[in-house]
């Protein structure tokens, strides 16, 4: 980019760039969205200065360019409303139980990896083989931080009663 041509968006950007977020304010009736479709607009003029320099109207097309971002984006927002009404509302939010609470913060103090895996294994119930190949690691890695992963909740959780009930040797009944 040469110097002429960052000077010429510098002060487009400088004179533009207010007039454009109203007239897209107009388009859009949010300020938040007008001002991502003036940016994005400066953005891709960036990307090929020169050319941008070439233009005769270069206010006319970020205007044009933010126009049809804002509209592309409100189309794909309206699709994904679309397909969210049609899957119908949220799951159910997780339980709110002191018991839940006191896992998920055990869970979170935990090591990444050990997490990841206890995560992976217990609650969305993947056996060893597809945990590993998920997180990228051995099996053997796998059973190791499931193991350390099950002792640091066992001993992160003994000060709070009935959190972790045993329902067989070495696994961890996480629905409560």
């Amino acid at each position: 980019m040469t110097v002429s041509e960052g000077d010429l968006i510098s002060e487009l950007y400088a004179n533009c760039f207010r007039r454009l977020v109203v007239q897209l304010y107009a388009v859009t009736g949010d300020l938040t969205e007008a001002q991502e479709a003036v940016q994005e607009a400066f953005t891709r003029a960036l990307v090929s200065p020169g050319r941008f320099a070439g233009l005769e109207n270069p206010e006319a097309w970020l205007r044009r360019v933010a126009v049809n971002w804002a509209r592309s984006r409100f189309r794909r927002r309206q699709v994904l409303d679309g397909l969210l009404r049609r899957i119908g509302p949220p799951p159910a939010v997780a339980d709110h139980s002191p018991e839940h609470l006191a896992l998920l913060a055990a869970l979170r103090v935990l090591p990444e990896g050990q997490r990841h895996a206890l995560a992976l294994h217990y609650l969305v119930d993947l056996p060893v083989d597809e945990v590993a190949a998920t997180l990228g690691v051995s099996a053997g890695t796998v059973k190791s931080r499931l193991s350390r992963g099950r002792h640091a909740l066992a001993a992160l959780l003994a000060d709070t009663p009935d959190t972790a009930h045993t329902t067989e040797p070495g696994r961890i009944d996480v629905r409560s």
